[in-house]
């Protein structure tokens, strides 16, 4: 059996998604911005894909733009906050996904701002009264802080957060990357000013994302040369991503009860059996709680033992695919910046399975079996 749990890294390609795009690789070659017959024909689908989009996250159609993913649209919103807006100071969390603290820090390096993090408890939750704190401060700040972690799966109130951006005039972004397709938004209730998703996180093709931005929100673009996407992002439309992007998250929006019911069980399951299987098994941050954690992740930290620092390796050759790591022991490790945040031990190993609608619970039984033969046979 192989199986392929790390669907928080990337989804497979819905057939319904790959059926969509597949027009637009072969027979619709227009290039959107041509006035003619084929691009005409080429852009009303662009249109009728970002109203697709629009109507699901109820947004209005100017409000979405396309971009190449997730990072990008977290560059996007925090370069150009802060330099066209002239924010002087940002706040984040050290538990954030790279594409949002790098982009900081480098804002951070170069004189933009000044940084604060908003501190957090050994599981990984947000002080939210910290985060008041530092706006009051710092009026007019510019706050970056996930829906959901993409490591340990923690679910942030982004509805409390936008409440306390709102009454201290902060502008808000959100990386919503690991939750889109997998809840439903209404940028009408949050108070955010950007959100950001990604298709290859819910069965769409890789490259291609979309960034939500509110209208009075005015900010220069990150990438100059053209004036597609109402000169907020320059360049040719990568237009069969796009479809599949929209079509994608239709199909998650229509099936979303039911896969989130599967997925919710196949954790539950793993939880279950890895608690009977292995002894002094744990789960970081927030991952075993149900209510308030991604159902498609779990974050495993397993006992100090010989095979801590092989257990990618040694399941990926029984053909079961994670991903993982360990907190930072040094400044040179390459380990999670996410778990070191957290003070988690670094002798111990970690393991994040991360499913999705394909997966099955004897997928699930594979897994833990041969995660569980590793520890019956190597003493710590």
């Amino acid at each position: 059996m192989t199986v392929y749990f790390d669907n928080a890294a990337t989804t497979p390609l819905d057939p319904e998604v790959l059926d969509a795009m597949l027009p637009f690789l072969r027979e619709h070659y227009g290039n959107p911005s041509s006035i003619h017959g084929h691009g005409r024909k080429v852009r009303a689908a662009i249109e009728n894909a970002r109203k697709t989009i629009a109507h699901l996250i109820n947004a209005a159609p100017a409000e979405i733009s396309f971009t190449s993913g997730g990072t990008e649209g977290d560059n996007y919103a925090a370069f150009g906050s802060i330099r066209t807006l002239g924010l002087r100071h940002a706040v984040t969390s050290k538990l954030e996904h790279h594409a949002v603290l790098h982009t900081l820090q480098a804002l951070e390096k170069s004189g933009d701002i000044t940084l604060s993090y908003v501190h957090h408890d050994e599981q990984g939750r947000l002080d939210l009264e910290h985060l008041e704190e530092l706006l009051k401060s710092n009026s007019r700040s510019f706050v970056s802080l996930m829906h959901a972690n993409n490591e340990i799966g923690n679910l942030n109130d982004i509805v409390a957060i936008g409440d306390i951006c709102q009454q201290h005039q902060a502008i808000f972004h959100t990386d919503t990357v690991q939750t889109m397709g997998h809840y439903r938004h209404d940028v009408q209730k949050l108070k955010n000013h950007f959100l950001v998703g990604s298709a290859h996180k819910f069965h769409g093709p890789k490259g291609v994302g979309f960034l939500y931005r509110r209208p009075e929100v005015h900010v220069s673009p990150l990438i100059h040369g053209g004036s597609q996407e109402r000169n907020v992002r320059a360049g040719t439309e990568n237009v069969y991503g796009i479809i599949g992007l929209a079509k994608a998250l239709e199909i998650a929006y229509r099936d979303m009860d039911s896969h989130r019911e599967h997925i919710q069980g196949l954790k539950d399951r793993f939880i279950a059996r890895l608690t009977t299987e292995i002894e002094d098994v744990q789960f970081n941050g927030l991952s075993a709680q149900a209510d308030q954690s991604l159902y498609t992740v779990l974050s495993v930290s397993l006992p100090p033992s010989a095979m801590s620092e092989m257990l990618l390796f040694n399941l990926d050759i029984s053909r079961v695919s994670v991903s993982g790591g360990s907190a930072c022991s040094s400044g040179a490790d390459a380990g999670s910046h996410v778990l070191t945040a957290l003070g988690c031990d670094p002798q111990r190993g970690a393991i994040r399975f991360s499913m999705s609608k394909y997966n099955t619970a004897e997928e699930v039984d594979y897994a833990v079996e041969q995660l569980a033969k590793m520890y019956r046979k190597v003493p710590a």
